[in-house]
């Protein structure tokens, strides 16, 4: 498509990039729309390079935040089916349907807001309190600007408000 590269002129792997998004862009609604027929919803859609492997992810899960494989299995052949129909993807690829896993990110305050209850790791820009960076604990309470873990401290259990704009990431944990 471009003849020159250098200053100026996008880069093949930039171009590619471009080429991706706009794919994923045009497949996502498609995706929502089958997924939303059996109760699912999207969590990521994603183009992945392993080695020569072109690999489209799509990250699934239940309205409570669960998956298991055999719905995975159900799905990926459904979606398969359906970007066979649409015909978008030029080439070779991989479909990869998978749950976002138990550790999965919260990247709004609506994923938040559903994962009220659930234990979390939250790692803070600044730190607050008595040096605390990141904090292990239970999700309270969310906020259009804050957010309230309940953690321990030793043996004494405490709350930590947090405001939003503090938190360089914030994932489902797992309790050990």
């Amino acid at each position: 498509m471009y003849a020159k590269q250098g200053v100026g002129y996008p880069t093949p792997s930039l171009m590619q990039k471009e080429r991706n998004m706009d794919q994923i862009m045009v497949m996502k609604p498609w995706i929502e729309a089958l997924l939303a027929k059996h109760d699912l919803l999207l969590y990521d859609l994603c183009w992945k390079q392993e080695n020569n492997m072109h690999i489209l992810q799509v990250s699934i899960m239940r309205k409570d935040g669960t998956m298991d494989i055999d719905s995975c299995a159900e799905m990926s052949q459904l979606i398969s089916a359906l970007l066979d129909e649409k015909d978008v993807i030029p080439g070779e690829y991989y479909l990869e349907v998978c749950s976002p896993g138990a550790e999965r990110e919260l990247r709004s305050l609506d994923e938040m807001k559903r994962a009220v209850g659930e234990y979390v790791y939250v790692k803070l820009k600044d730190v607050v309190a008595k040096g605390i960076f990141e904090v292990n604990g239970t999700l309270l309470e969310v906020n259009d600007d804050t957010i309230t873990v309940a953690y321990m401290d030793k043996t004494r259990k405490k709350e930590l408000q947090i405001t939003l704009n503090n938190i360089a990431l914030i994932r489902l944990a797992v309790k050990l």
